[in-house]
């Protein structure tokens, strides 16, 4: 196998520091592990490769390995570590437990990349080890790959996408240039953000797929890297990937959207806490990107964690009902106590947790995700009950919008004058057994990003209800959502920038 441990220094550098002082593997070394020979991928340079669709006819009379989905409480706006956590995990699984382990995980968008995260990779000694290819590390082949499609622009019907933040471009009107001939229209983007094999910096496998947000589209990496993932590794091996958000958002339309067209079980899921989130839902003060945390989040308060668990509780209970053993991550900080981290523990093991594990993945690696690996490994192998869904296909679209807002702990669902009228139109159009996949705020179970911790009795505000046909599902607008984030007032872009004399990325978190 390629993977390596890492050599972990104390206090733990930048993320880019980190990135770069790790000489990365040659991708065809990742791709030797997986049994994949050059016939099964091109390369992009010398660390990143697209696999061929081929590979999936190839390897699909093998048995797959065991399933696992990474989610989280209810985030504060820095985020709580799953990707970290996601990719600690498969460290700890590859170079310190011996199993063969991919990593399926979206591509990172440069939204919120370049607007708050900085990284969205993974961070400290748990990150992908992504190269960015240099234009002149392309052979003549692969330059030849980029060609300009011949598409006829009236014939696109659905709205353009970027993948960056910009509140302007929500609604705009095109063709207004001297050379378009008066062809204007009016028109808007969304945000979105394509396959390659990668590895984390401990050399274990990872398949980047697709790029879809979890709060405004399923927030998941795509069915065929995980149906690949799982041939590969085989029976005994772990794939694990992520779902974006909270487990109300991103594990639920993991287990109904994504797990209904794939066929897939996972046998285990994980929640990723912090004790920093749970006291916010304790009732702590607002967390605000950029700004410093309050002294609440950073000495000890039991009875704050303690009180923000019924968070946890419900993420819990949630996932549980899917059929899947559920085990806590709890990703450490610094400032986290023991009697903290212990509460944690108690109140996971009290709500049905399997089990509730402490982290230390971002400062040690691998290493410091092994207990996580191996009570990941004891719920795979204890794994019996057959997959729930939430609801079935053939109910109305609004028996199911009620069925997740229920699960949210809403008390009833309020449709707009514009959501009637679109749901008569896709009910009508025959489009009515379609799963549900809801754009909703991640900061809250409800549509107020301000209610924390585990709300009850609200009415779900339902404002328009469109249609991602060819996708597969029809996604409500919950509240004031919006398709097209905006940047927050001194976005991460500030401070990122390329040494022209390395070529290396500066500023990354």
């Amino acid at each position: 196998m390629s993977s390596r441990k890492l050599q972990v220094v104390s206090p733990v550098p930048a993320d880019i520091d980190i990135a770069n002082s790790v000489v990365p593997l040659h991708i065809s070394e990742i791709a030797k592990d997986l049994n994949l020979n050059p016939d099964h991928y091109d390369l992009y340079g010398k660390y990143k490769a697209k696999v061929l669709l081929s590979v999936i006819d190839e390897v699909k009379e093998g048995q797959d390995g065991y399933y696992v989905v990474v989610g989280g409480i209810t985030p504060t706006p820095l985020g709580e570590g799953k990707s970290t956590t996601t990719v600690g995990l498969c460290q700890a699984l590859g170079a310190y437990l011996d199993k063969k382990v991919v990593t399926t995980l979206r591509q990172p968008s440069q939204g919120p990349t370049f607007g708050i995260k900085g990284g969205a990779a993974g961070g400290g000694y748990s990150q992908l080890n992504i190269i960015k290819t240099k234009p002149e590390d392309l052979t003549p082949e692969e330059v030849n790959k980029f060609a300009r499609l011949d598409i006829d622009p009236d014939s696109i019907t659905w709205r353009r996408v970027m993948d960056v933040n910009d509140r302007f471009l929500r609604k705009i009107t095109v063709g207004q240039g001297p050379d378009e001939k008066g062809m204007t229209r009016e028109t808007g983007f969304d945000i979105s953000v394509a396959s390659e094999i990668m590895a984390t910096l401990e050399g274990t496998p990872v398949l980047v797929h697709a790029g879809p947000f979890a709060n405004i589209a399923h927030g998941n990496s795509s069915i065929v890297a995980d149906k690949i993932a799982l041939k590969l590794v085989g029976p005994g091996g772990y794939v694990v990937t992520e779902a974006g958000f909270g487990s109300d958002i991103g594990t639920e339309k993991f287990m109904n959207i994504k797990c209904r067209y794939s066929g897939l079980k996972p046998q285990c899921a994980i929640i990723v806490a912090t004790i920093r989130a749970l006291k916010m839902h304790g009732g702590g003060p607002q967390v605000t990107a950029g700004r410093p945390l309050d002294q609440a989040y950073i000495t000890e308060n039991v009875a704050l964690v303690e009180a923000g668990c019924v968070n946890l509780a419900r993420h819990i209970v949630n996932t549980k009902a899917y059929g899947v053993n559920v085990v806590v991550a709890v990703n450490k900080f610094s400032t986290d106590t023991d009697a903290e981290v212990a509460a944690v523990k108690n109140a996971a093991l009290g709500a049905g947790a399997f089990d509730a594990v402490l982290c230390t993945h971002h400062a040690h690696g691998g290493k410091g995700a092994v207990d996580l690996g191996i009570a990941v490994q004891k719920a795979c192998e204890s794994a019996t009950q057959p997959l729930k869904f939430l609801y079935p296909l053939d109910i109305s679209i609004k028996e199911k919008i009620e069925a997740i807002a229920r699960s949210y702990g809403a008390s009833g669902v309020a449709y707009s004058e514009q959501a009637e009228k679109q749901i008569e139109m896709y009910t009508k159009q025959g489009f009515s057994g379609l799963p549900i996949c809801m754009a909703k705020t991640q900061y809250s179970f409800s549509d107020n990003a301000s209610a924390k911790g585990a709300p009850t009795g609200f009415v779900l505000p339902i404002r328009d209800v469109r249609g991602s046909i060819g996708a597969g599902f029809i996604y409500p607008l919950v509240g004031t959502m919006s398709t097209m984030p905006g940047l927050p007032t001194r976005p991460c872009f500030y401070d990122i920038d390329l040494d022209t004399e390395t070529g290396r990325v500066k500023g990354l978190s």
